[in-house]
This record gives C-alpha cells, structure tokens and sequence, in this order.
C-alpha cells in the first residue's frame, strides 16, 4: 500500500496503517514543499513529524515536534538577538544537523530520509514525495509569502488568495517512489486526511504523478480532513473559507473529483457528514475520522484497508 500524507493528520494515519500492515507493505510517500533553510540548516517540517510519529518520539499533546524537548540552543539564540520564531528544541536539531550536513556532502533527500528513518528504527518506507527543491508560495492579501513565514511566523493570519509551488513543474518523482509504481506492487493508494491545498496537492501536481497513480488500476482512497465545517488539525478550513469555499468535507470531495478527475475511488468522511455524503455524486463511505487515541488510528486504518480489500 502507497500512502500520501503531509505532517499532522496524515502522520496519524500513517501510524495506524503501520500497525496494521507487515513493514514491507507499507511506503508513505510525504510532502516537502513546506522544507526550507533557517539558521543554515535545511527543515523538513512533513517528514520529520512523521519520523517523530512512527517511531513513538512525537509530543503526542501537540502532534509535533518531539516528547521531553528541551530548549538550550533557542535560548541561546535568543541571547544573541537572532530569530527564533521557528521553535527548534534541542533533539529535533540533531535531525536538522545530520540532515544538512548529508545534503552539502551530496546525498539525496530519499537517501537521507532512509538513513533516519533506519536510525529510528522505522521499517516501513518513507519516501519525500521528490529529491528536487519543490516551495509553497502562499498569496495573500499581504503579498507573496513562503508558506513557514504564513504558517509559523505569521501564525496563518493573512488572508489568502491562492497557492502556487515553486519548482513543481521541474520535479520529478523520488527515485524509489517512482520504482515503487513502476514495479506492479502497490495494492492501493490512501490520501491521509492531510490540507488538501497546502499537504497534498503539492505532491499530486508533480509532473505525471497523479495520472500515474490513477492508472495502476487500484482503489484510491481518499480521506477527509474537514469534519462538520471545522479542521481538526491546522489551517484547512481557514484558507477554505478565504478561497470562497464552502467549509465542509463535499468541499474536499470537490476539490480532489475537479483537479485529479478520475482518480480517487472512494471518499471516506467522517459519520459526522451523512447529510453530505448522501448529496455528492462521487462514491463516499462513512466512518469514524476523528483520531484521538492509537486505538482510533488503528480502526481507521483497519477501514480504508477493507475498503481497499488490502
């Protein structure tokens, strides 16, 4: 099974599959258009908490970042007078170091990526969704915006107007994810409850992926983000409501038919959205999405993955 997530919410059902599935079963391919440089050292925001999720690291009261932190380097940073707006704790820095320093050496993101996820004892595959640079730019009414200076500096505060991704339309598939769906071995394809426009849609509009993935013939699942008008994670509906849409999970459903027609098979929304579900068109099951406690991520996964007859 290929599973697509971005930080958050998808690593929460990435965790869930991970449990239910033999390691070899499983690859989570996670968006890096949120990556970028801050103090020299290269962050990969997605991928990191996914890391942190799947080896049992994460700080579980806050989805991010890593349990027992401690904040030695911020404070002293602070000190110095430089900016700290981008919380690093000290752990979490280790990630950063090792990461930036690989990549000056000449490794790939996909290599790098595989060496930490081995470090921590991860079996599964975690693949960035491409090796080449790939931005969020987020327009706003206050003019262009790198997507950490919207999301963490600016708190999401600006109103936005629309998302463009730097570099996409030169980018290419990670080598092993492009092998992995040139190899005949994927039984089916979960789009994890991650931001549609800012999460998925990034690795979706890599030049001939979503076309691939529609054409190997297997259930694609999509699930949900948005459950009864509110995001349960992040800034979905936010940007739902400024983009003038309605803020509610036939939005999402919308979103995915109009710009990947053709390629998601099922909708899962959450039992809360029965009204919608019996007013879309498209295939949609219902099931609880709310994932509150391992055993919640665990049912999900469990779900989608009889619904995909994995």
């Amino acid at each position: 099974m290929l599973a697509l997530s971005g930080g958050v919410g998808g690593a929460k059902l990435a965790l869930g599959l991970a449990r239910e599935l033999a390691p070899e079963s499983l690859a989570v391919v996670v968006n890096t258009a949120d990556d970028f440089r801050y103090h020299g050292l290269t962050i990969s925001p997605d991928i990191d908490t996914l890391l942190y999720t799947l080896s049992g690291r994460s700080n579980r009261a806050q989805g991010w970042g890593l349990e027992g932190e401690t904040w030695l380097v911020r404070d002293a940073l602070e000190q110095l007078g430089a900016d700290t707006w981008f919380q690093l704790g000290d752990r979490d820095i280790a990630t950063h170091l090792l990461r930036s320093g690989r990549l000056a050496a000449g490794d790939t993101l996909s290599e790098v990526t595989a060496s930490l996820a081995r470090a921590m004892g991860i079996a599964v595959q975690v693949l960035p969704m491409s090796d080449q640079s790939v931005s969020t730019v987020v327009h706003s009414d206050e003019g262009d915006l790198a997507f950490q200076e919207y999301f963490v500096r600016r708190r999401c505060e600006p109103r936005v107007t629309g998302f463009s991704f730097r570099g996409q339309a030169e980018a290419r598939p990670a080598p092993a994810l492009q092998a992995l769906l040139d190899s005949g071995q994927v039984s089916a394809v979960v789009i994890c409850p991650s931001n549609p426009f800012v999460s998925v849609d990034p690795v979706l509009g890599i030049p001939g992926l979503w076309r691939q993935l529609a054409g190997l013939g297997v259930p694609v699942i999509a699930v949900s983000p948005i459950i009864g008008g509110r995001a349960v994670k992040g800034p979905a509906a936010k940007m739902m409501a400024e983009l003038g849409l309605p803020v509610d999970a036939a939005a999402v459903v919308r979103h995915y038919s109009e710009h990947y027609p053709g390629l998601v098979t099922e909708f899962v929304l959450d039992t809360e959205d029965a009204a919608l579900a019996s007013e879309l068109e498209q295939s949609t099951v219902l099931c609880n999405t709310l994932m509150q406690t391992l055993d919640d991520k665990r049912a999900l996964a469990r779900f989608v993955l009889q619904l995909a007859g994995c």
